[in-house]
Parts: C-alpha cells; sequence; structure tokens
C-alpha cells in the first residue's frame, strides 16, 4: 500500500512540476524570487549518515508523520546514494520509505534527485524528484533541502536538536534566499 503511495504521489509531483514551469504570474503580483541555488559544492560521502528533521514546509506524503522523522544516507557500490525515510505516525507505529538519489552534475554537485518509485520505472524522468542542498554548515551538521521552485523545504540536522542562535541564522540566510518562513513547521523538539 505504502509503494503505491509513494508511486502516486512521485506522479503526481511530475505533473505538477509541469504545469508550474508553464505558469505565468498574475499582473500585480510581487516578483518572483531570484532563481534558487544549489550551494556550490558537497562532499557526497562526507554528506552519508543520518540526518534528523528540524523542520519542513508541510506536504502531503509525509501527514502520517508525527515525531522522531529523520533520513539515513549510504553510498551504494554503484555510486547512487540509498536513502531511507522514517518517521512515527499517531498511533505510535515507525513508516519507511526506501529510495534511491543520483547527483546530477560533477562529483562535487549539490543538486540530487532522488525517487522512491520501483527502479524498473527509473527511465521515467517524473518519478525523480530534485533534492538541492540550498545551505550546509562547514562542519555539515546543519542543512538546509529544497528544489528549484522552493515548494518544499526540510531542514535537517545530525542530533535531533540544534543550537537556538544556529537555526535563526539558518532561517534569516532561508529568507534571504525567498522562503515563505509562516510555512514551516518546527518537527524536531525545541
Amino acid at each position: 500500500m505504502m509503494k503505491k503511495n509513494l508511486l502516486a504521489l512521485l506522479c503526481c509531483l511530475g505533473a505538477m512540476s509541469a504545469a508550474t514551469e508553464n505558469a505565468v504570474a498574475a499582473d500585480g503580483a510581487p516578483p518572483a524570487p531570484a532563481a534558487l541555488n544549489a550551494i556550490p559544492s558537497l562532499d557526497v560521502p562526507r554528506y552519508m549518515g543520518t540526518w534528523y528533521e528540524i523542520a519542513r514546509f508541510p506536504n502531503w506524503f509525509q501527514r502520517k508523520c508525527t515525531g522522531d522523522s529523520k533520513a539515513e544516507y549510504s553510498l551504494r557500490q554503484d555510486g547512487m546514494v540509498q536513502v531511507i525515510n522514517r518517521c512515527r505516525t499517531e498511533g505510535g507505529a515507525m513508516m519507511e520509505a526506501v529510495g534511491t538519489a543520483r547527483q546530477i552534475g560533477p562529483t562535487t554537485s549539490a543538486k540530487l534527485e532522488v525517487r522512491f518509485a520501483p527502479a524498473w520505472l527509473s527511465f521515467l524522468p517524473f518519478v525523480w524528484g530534485d533534492y538541492w542542498v540550498i545551505d550546509l554548515d562547514e562542519g555539515y551538521q546543519l542543512v538546509a533541502v529544497s528544489e528549484p521552485r522552493r515548494e518544499y523545504l526540510w531542514i535537517l540536522a545530525r542530533t535531533p536538536q540544534v543550537a537556538r542562535e544556529d537555526y535563526a541564522r539558518l532561517l534569516a540566510r532561508l529568507e534571504q534566499k525567498g522562503f515563505d518562513l509562516g510555512r514551516l513547521e518546527r518537527t524536531g523538539p525545541d
């Protein structure tokens, strides 16, 4: 059942992506923020490991998640990344989604694509979603991940809690990048 839901999600994201790219801003709308950029360079092996979700923009595919959200990344022998996302549901059960990520561009690129659809569907472009590292501290302890349209945003950390000052500085940088922080939901402990 979960795999069917993930496949439906990926199909929906692909359709939304195409519709969003062809949309035209209405007259009188505020100017669109500048294009979103990924960080200049990402050391993928150093990025591997466990990341705890601290905050996110709400999204329907995590609607059942009520806590203990985390992502585990590990390098595969084929150069891709295994992604395991877990969270606790309201009933206390753990929910898990296993996917694959691939780097787009050079080996230092911070632009990745991730899919949770079965491997046999990987030839379809819409099953891959953008996963851009848009902010990362030098110690690889606090990260912000999004995609070019700013519809999704995750703040992740190596520990379940982050220092308030570090979090506040990250939020200030995200606001400068054109994110609507009013949409952000804190999911980790305050």
